[in-house]
């Protein structure tokens, strides 16, 4: 008796699909949305300019009295300045502060 076996006749490049998949996944949800962030915040940084009002990475709010290359001084309370790294003050808790009153309630 002669017995015919079949093979999978799949390609190489099909047994790679899957992980093609996967690495498109990771950039679409991971990196890229990571780097659309870290734009943001780089050009935030380099827009700031004197009399805005500011949050840190370390919660402290303050109103921007001079601006540098790489710090910012910052008025805390009644003339108590502190020199603060561009770097440390949060995008997002910036913008929440800077927003007004009136758009908030239409965000919600």
């Amino acid at each position: 008796m002669n017995t015919v076996l079949l093979q999978a006749g799949g390609s190489d490049f099909t047994s790679f699909l899957p992980i093609i998949g996967m690495i498109a996944i990771f950039y679409f949800f991971f990196i890229r949305p990571q780097q659309r962030k870290q734009k943001e915040t780089k050009k935030y940084l380099q827009e700031i300019k004197k009399g805005e009002m500011v949050v840190t990475v370390g919660g402290i709010h303050g109103k921007i009295v001079e601006v540098s290359d790489t710090t910012v001084l910052v008025d805390v309370d009644r003339g108590t300045k502190l020199l603060v790294e561009k770097a440390s003050i949060s995008l997002e808790a910036s913008k929440k502060l800077n927003t007004p009153a009136v758009e908030k309630k239409e965000k919600k």
